[in-house]
């Protein structure tokens, strides 16, 4: 199946949420083709899912101190800080090449990252819900929504982590536990960076992902751009909503 490529680089956390919904919007109308998008976080960021509460998961007025970026996704799941990662978002009609079950469909799609991650060596292997572990670890987590007739899966395959790092603008429950929830979290999460003993970079990395996902998915990507009507919606929708508080602070 033929699959628009795009390479958006590195954007704050409010545009790559508004580009993300933007060709969704295209897709599911007809106006863009299936899409695979790569991209990356500047400034870095925290992303919470749709039903979770902004202040209860992160330390809001540390992040504007450090100019961590915070915002709400469309999609479910946890928390998630963003930094040195590669991200990906896959928008495509429901009914086209991926299950219309929920957990097998997280399997072929994150059959692109597997398939990626074995050109650097690294054997990986798709962990229900959403995650995909390397030799005991998580290196990627995944979240998928389905609307407008269509699907849209992202996720982060981590460069590198700075777990301190993250749970300085995480809020922890208990924090006397904060040191053991970090060691823990140490001990269950890895990077390409940790596994090679080297640093990769972001592009690296994203060649990798782009073979696998043709590969695993059988797909012909075809590296496009953005359309002038998708950067109109985006930038509408960075205003209107993802930079708002009525969206980041809605529950």
């Amino acid at each position: 199946m033929q699959v628009r490529l795009l390479k958006t680089g590195s954007n704050t956390a409010f545009m790559n949420m508004a580009i993300d919904e933007s060709v969704l919007a295209h897709v599911s109308k007809g106006l863009s083709i299936p899409t695979l998008r790569f991209y990356g976080w500047k400034p870095a960021a925290v992303s919470i899912g749709y039903f979770q509460s902004m202040e209860d998961e992160v330390d809001v007025e540390l992040c504007k101190e450090k100019g961590i970026d915070c915002t709400r996704r469309v999609t479910g799941g946890g928390a998630v800080f963003h930094d040195k990662e590669v991200t990906y978002s896959l928008i495509i009609p429901e009914n086209s090449f991926v299950s219309n079950d929920i957990l097998e469909s997280y399997k072929q799609i994150c059959g692109g990252i597997i398939s990626g991650l074995q050109l650097f060596g690294i054997k990986s292997e798709f962990k229900p819900l959403n995650d995909i572990i390397a030799y005991g670890k998580k290196i990627s987590g995944n979240a998928q929504t389905r609307r407008l007739g269509c699907i849209l899966q992202h996720g982060t395959i981590i460069q590198s982590v700075d777990v301190k790092r993250m749970f300085s603008i995480l809020k922890v429950p208990d924090e006397k536990i904060k040191d053991k929830l970090i060691k823990s979290v140490e001990e269950r999460v890895t990077s390409v960076n940790n596994i090679l003993g080297k640093e990769v970079s972001f592009e690296k990395i994203g060649e990798c992902l782009i073979k696998g996902f043709s590969s695993a998915l059988n797909l012909e990507l075809v590296e496009g751009k953005l359309s002038s009507s998708e950067i109109g919606l985006a930038e509408r929708l960075v205003k209107e909503k993802y930079e708002t508080k009525e969206w980041n602070f809605k529950r």
